[in-house]
């Protein structure tokens, strides 16, 4: 006889429910063995994904080279709109909470397909094709990048309210760069002769270019708290009991940094943590067994009904895997800013004690004693961190799409 326990519906960010999942008890005919399981009731359709395989184009025949141009110039816009679309559908949600990586990482992208254009006359014709179709996709990138991160930055300059200024002004500045960028490059072109002068020149121009992007990125002060200034910030301050400001925390990160990576007062990887999980990522972490056909999940290592009424009060739900060192975080429906760096501050601290979880009692006391100690002194450290001037009612900590649960 199943005996229904626990029932939890899954929302996407458009308040669809994507999925339910049913948390029952299997009593057996004789013993009093039980059995939990989880089913999960799919609600998404499947997706068909089309690919066209280009085997020809022509280059080197005589007869077909307007063809060939042709198709060539179809095949590297058509791979950067492709790879506009997919880029954009992935990673749009990290934009903006890594604005600053993003923004080097476009420049990076630029000078990578700058140097594969000029590389590309020295290979094979197939080769050629290859090398300026993967260019076109670089400068794509470079594009919705660029142009994210831009927008993002630019609002944080614009103090006053002054976006449209601060954006007509930086354009004028482009402008009259790319005027003084044309006048010395007409001067200094005529003295290239050589290859070997060609390529010290672009390679010295492109370094110079990503060193002062990388300083001017670096100087930047972001107020709002990503992944990586949330362990900066909450690693000292639970460790130390400093508050560190914008200015202090931006001499400290990294602009490139792994993803749901979890560092102690910047030292070193101490564990992952994900954040808007959907249910099923928990459900695997939890061990259980996943039935192929209908999807249930058996044997769990650790009481999803436990597991919740710990975060009962919560508007999140915190599970660590000690031999994985990962860390999942689901989210409730209209969970607040703070308390998903509520959320991130207890992960960092219980990981932190990792080496105090190794089985699911002690695993079980640990959470409960990690929100305790989380609960009876958070609001407190949010009022310092306004004081020193972190805003903490924007949302900064996911980088995928997520997903919201009602228990």
């Amino acid at each position: 006889m199943v005996e229904p326990e626990l029932e939890i519906r899954e929302r996407n960010e458009a308040g669809e429910v994507t999925a339910t999942y049913i948390q029952s008890r299997l009593a057996e005919h004789k013993g009093t063995s039980r059995v939990d399981i989880v089913i999960v009731i799919a609600t998404e359709e499947d997706r068909l994904w089309l690919a066209e395989l280009v085997e020809r184009v022509g280059v080197g025949d005589a007869s077909a080279s307007p063809t060939a141009a042709l198709l060539l110039s179809v095949l590297q816009e058509s791979m950067g709109r492709i790879a506009t679309i997919l880029f954009a559908h992935k990673l749009g949600t990290s934009l903006e909470p890594e604005c600053k990586m993003y923004r080097l990482a476009a420049d990076v992208f630029n000078d990578t397909a700058m140097v594969l254009d000029c590389l590309s006359p020295a290979f094979p014709k197939v080769f050629r094709v290859l090398l300026l179709s993967l260019s076109s996709v670089l400068r794509a990138l470079c594009g919705v990048a660029a142009g994210s991160s831009k927008a993002s930055l630019s609002a944080h300059f614009a103090k006053w309210g002054n976006l449209g200024e601060l954006n007509a002004k930086d354009s004028s500045q482009e402008t009259i760069i790319s005027l003084m960028g044309m006048l010395v490059g007409s001067l200094v072109v005529s003295h290239i002769t050589t290859p070997f002068a060609t390529w010290s020149s672009l390679i010295l121009l492109l370094s110079i270019h990503l060193a002062t992007n990388h300083a001017a990125v670096r100087a930047v002060s972001m107020h709002t708290l990503n992944r990586q200034r949330a362990n900066i910030v909450f690693s000292t301050l639970l460790d130390k009991g400093v508050v560190l400001t914008p200015q202090d925390v931006s001499k400290q990160e990294r602009i490139f940094e792994w993803d749901g990576a979890l560092r102690w007062c910047s030292g070193d990887h101490i564990g992952k943590c994900l954040i808007g999980v959907e249910l099923k990522v928990l459900l695997n972490l939890l061990g259980g067994e996943t039935h192929e056909q209908t999807g249930a999940v058996r044997g769990l290592k650790f009481s999803l009904t436990r597991l919740f009424q710990i975060f009962e009060h919560e508007e999140y739900v915190l599970f660590y895997d000690h031999r994985r060192r990962k860390a999942v975080i689901v989210l409730k429906e209209g969970i607040s800013a703070v308390s998903q760096l509520k959320a991130w501050a207890q992960a960092l601290m219980l990981v932190k004690e990792q080496e105090k979880v190794t089985s699911a009692g002690k695993l079980e006391a640990q959470l409960n004693s990690t929100l305790k100690d989380i609960s009876g002194r958070f609001d407190d450290d949010i009022k310092r961190l306004k004081v020193a001037g972190w805003d903490v009612d924007v949302a900064a900590l996911e980088t995928l799409s997520g997903s919201r649960i009602t228990v």
